[in-house]
């Protein structure tokens, strides 16, 4: 039993105490604007899950002229969204020390659109046929589509995020983000499009990851594995009962509505985008090796990384295997 001079002498402990137990903040920067696509790091917030980890995370929205690696290399901010694979890689081949230490997404969102129309079923009959893409995916899935389905430069049109040239013509097939314009044409031009997810086709690339400066991972592993724990437990919780986090998304992103963010959760559910592929085999977050190599390997076959990159350095699977461990 404690005596009374012992609890006497409690209080001037305290402050020490408290100082032992401060929490860490940490700046986590996402890669555009509050969104259904963020939705388990907000309700890691709204959960207490990092708080209850020891960390105090401000999340700090993206948008068109953020560049997250950049604030990452720069120690603006301690952890970010890596948005594709291809943004992890591009760092390794500038020789920044940034690596993803899980992946939210098992699967790109990457989709090809097309009015609903019977005579194309499958992404291989588009070959041959005009697709409105973007400056950036020229460089990013194009590639893709031209090693796997034939796809060639002449098929080519520039898609400007200018939803009005698809919706007008009823032959037309763009890119786009599953989430995001599939739903926006229903809403204005009052059809629902098919919709081809690359993933399901055989695209290897993770979406949503989170990097973190090889710095921290040297220096403070403990505050990363506490990061990609909670972040875990978040996205667990926001596939069941997303309110909270929506809440917070809301609050960050006026134009954030419970519509968008409802048919944008629907969708992640519905197409695997979370628990799927390594996700399902090892865990939420978890990336393998194999996966990497197989996006490597792809996009160097087809001229977009030098042959020898050491492509490992991309990524660090020891916090996702560390987390698989401590959800079993």
């Amino acid at each position: 039993m404690t005596s009374r001079r012992a609890l006497l002498a409690l209080p001037a402990l305290l402050p020490f105490t408290r100082a032992a137990r401060a929490a860490t903040k940490i700046r986590f920067v996402t890669d555009w604007k509050a969104q259904a696509e963020h939705g388990g790091f907000y309700q890691a917030v709204a959960d207490g899950l990092y708080a209850r980890r020891g960390l105090e995370v401000q999340i700090v929205q993206g948008g068109p002229q953020v560049n997250v690696p950049q604030l990452l290399a720069g120690g603006a901010a301690d952890f970010g969204i890596g948005s594709n694979s291809f943004i992890a890689l591009n760092l390794v081949k500038q020789n920044i020390p940034i690596r993803a230490v899980m992946a939210i997404f098992q699967k790109d969102p990457q989709v090809l659109i097309s009015h609903p129309r019977r005579d194309l079923n499958s992404i291989a009959e588009m070959r041959g046929k005009p697709v409105l893409i973007s400056a950036a995916t020229m460089t990013a899935f194009w590639p893709w589509l031209k090693a796997k389905f034939g796809f060639t430069d002449t098929q080519i049109r520039k898609y400007t995020y200018n939803l009005a040239p698809f919706i007008r013509d009823p032959n037309a097939i763009q890119e786009g983000y599953l989430t995001s314009e599939p739903f926006t044409i229903e809403q204005q031009a009052g059809f629902k499009p098919k919709v081809f997810l690359l993933a399901d086709y055989g695209y290897p690339g993770y979406a949503n990851m989170v990097l973190a400066p090889q710095k921290r991972i040297d220096t403070d592993r403990k505050t990363v594995q506490a990061f990609v724990d909670a972040s875990r437990d978040g996205w667990l919780h926001y596939m069941k009962d997303p309110r909270k986090g929506n809440a917070l998304i809301k609050r960050d992103n006026p134009d954030m509505t419970d519509a968008i963010l409802a048919q944008a959760l629907d969708k992640m559910n519905r197409y695997g985008m979370v628990l799927s592929r390594d996700g399902t085999s090892f865990g939420l977050g978890s990336m393998t090796d194999r996966q990497w190599k197989l996006f490597y390997d792809t996009m160097a076959s087809e001229g977009l990384y030098p042959k020898g990159l050491d492509y490992r350095k991309a990524y660090d699977l020891s916090f996702v295997r560390a987390t698989l461990q401590n959800f079993q």
